[in-house]
């Protein structure tokens, strides 16, 4: 059984972060790496003890805690004992890619927590990210992950659309499934927005080097550069396979187009970190960069921080982040966000404790520029937002309007839905009001045997959402395909994280 008195002799230790001085000079991940791995393996161990497998664990509560349905107190127990093969076999149940989901994820389920209920009494949540991720490389390490082939081949073969998180765990779950599964991704290299849309010291790329290389062994097969619908008909699509995945992801980035809109040195946000992340690739120098400019970015949420830790590493000579929104409490509102719901509270990244401005309910007006079209400054002015019936912001300029100079803009002010590509006009699949593509219970579109999963249906989310709707999605597509499916669906199309409104 759990250590029920872990939490109270063992104080909450999170992962340490290397010196900033040393990680804004390169693009290695942000976190330390002890130089004795036993004695790191051994501290996590300990932290392992803190988790008391409360009678109802609300950690793997698809509601309020993983949607995955991660087993965190049964692998936390055998962490504690040493047991890291048992662990790893216990994590991968649930989650094909722990190492994604333990660097990037902001763990919801650490704010579902129990012991996340009174932090000044119990110390804080149990660090299971941490302990997540430390599984995930001691299995690598230890080589006690490998392919996993199927036993047997079905006949059916299936196309994934997309290579983000989504798309892949649907691949390999369809692939173990004995199905053949060809993977389409438009971009060079797979991998969607783990490749291309978060910084290289976030998400080490080699990590999705590793995971690609495990499921090619497996069976799935990757064409990259093939933008289907235009490169690769729908036609053509249908006419090799018997079900069709979209994992596409919703990259239709939201602008405010303002004046001075069309300067140049103005920006939306994968403008920015594309390049970037191809300059780590060694595909040659950025054109957008921001070493020696004053930065300023528009968005207060993850992605305006990878713009800002980005920012950071090109040696930016100043950075700025704006947020129209108020800044939040450092501490949970139970009469805002009650427990286990996701709290509202301030968050500093790893990027935010490296530098930088942040500014609260300010709002851009316009860009300023010289006479050879490029932006040097930002006029802004503080505003009151009004949220409407309908749920639309409604943006009140309250003061008078003031200037900061600002070499290079960048608007970091979310996704509005799918793109409008040749795929969704061919398919004949219509965008909903939201931009995303709606479905049945089934995962399936308004088209026969096209199914979607994760960005493309519920709009911008978390990898960990992802991940659980490529799940559900590969266990309805083999019913499709098969009439029944041993597969495992943690989430439902519907289903939302708890909330309060």
């Amino acid at each position: 059984m759990a250590d029920p008195r872990g939490f109270l002799e063992v104080g909450k230790k999170e992962s340490k972060y290397r010196p900033v001085a040393e990680r804004v000079q390169d693009w290695e991940d942000v976190y330390a790496h002890g130089f004795d791995p036993v004695a790191s393996l051994n501290e996590v161990s300990e932290q392992a003890r803190r988790c008391m497998d409360c009678g109802i664990p609300f950690c793997h509560s698809g509601t309020a805690g993983c949607p995955l349905g991660n087993l965190i107190p049964e692998w936390n127990d055998l962490v504690r004992r040493g047991r890291w093969d048992a662990a790893s076999a216990r994590l991968h149940a649930t989650n094909n890619f722990p190492e994604f989901t333990g660097m990037v994820c902001p763990a919801p389920c650490e704010a579902a927590c129990v012991l996340s209920i009174s932090e000044p009494t119990t110390g804080g949540s149990v660090t299971i990210k941490r302990i997540e991720k430390t599984i995930a490389y001691e299995s690598w390490a230890e080589g006690i992950i490998g392919p996993e082939a199927p036993d047997a081949k079905s006949g059916k073969s299936v196309a994934v659309v997309g290579s983000g998180p989504g798309g892949l765990a649907a691949a390999q779950q369809l692939t173990r499934a004995g199905h053949d599964v060809t993977v389409y991704e438009k971009d060079d290299r797979v991998g969607g927005l783990l490749r291309y849309g978060i910084p290289e010291y976030k998400l080490q790329k080699s990590d999705i080097e590793r995971r690609v290389a495990q499921m090619r062994a497996e069976g799935t097969q990757f064409v990259v550069n093939c933008d289907v619908g235009i490169d690769l008909t729908v036609d053509e699509l249908r006419s090799r396979h018997d079900a069709v995945v979209l994992a596409i992801g919703a990259m239709k980035a939201r602008d405010n187009p303002v004046p001075g809109r069309e300067l140049n040195g103005v920006h939306l946000a994968m403008e920015h970190l594309v390049p970037a992340n191809k300059e780590c690739e060694g595909d040659g120098p950025s054109p957008i960069s921001a070493a020696g400019k004053h930065v300023v970015i528009i968005g207060g949420g993850d992605t305006g921080a990878d713009c800002l830790g980005t920012a950071h590493r090109q040696g930016a000579a100043s950075v700025v982040q704006l947020d129209y929104n108020a800044e939040l409490p450092s501490d949970r509102d139970d009469n805002r966000s009650p427990w286990p719901t996701w709290p509202l509270v301030m968050r500093t990244s790893s990027a935010h404790a490296e530098g930088g401005e942040r500014k609260y309910q300010v709002a851009v007006q316009r860009f300023v520029g010289d006479a050879d079209g490029n932006v040097t400054a930002m006029v802004l002015a503080e505003v009151k937002v009004v949220r409407e019936p309908d749920g639309r912001r409604v943006i009140t300029p309250v003061s008078d309007e003031f200037e900061i100079p600002c070499e290079l803009a960048l608007f970091a002010i979310g996704f509005e839905g799918v793109r409008d590509t040749a795929l969704l006009t061919d398919l004949g699949i219509e965008p909903n009001r939201r931009g995303n593509i709606s479905c049945g219970s089934d995962w399936q579109t308004d088209a026969p045997g096209v199914f979607v999963c994760g960005d493309a249906h519920r709009g911008a989310s978390l990898v960990v959402w992802a991940i659980a709707e490529g799940r559900s999605t590969a266990r309805a597509v083999d019913e499709f395909l098969m009439g029944a499916s041993d597969l495992p669906s943690p989430v439902k199309p519907a289903q939302l994280p708890l909330s309060v409104r």
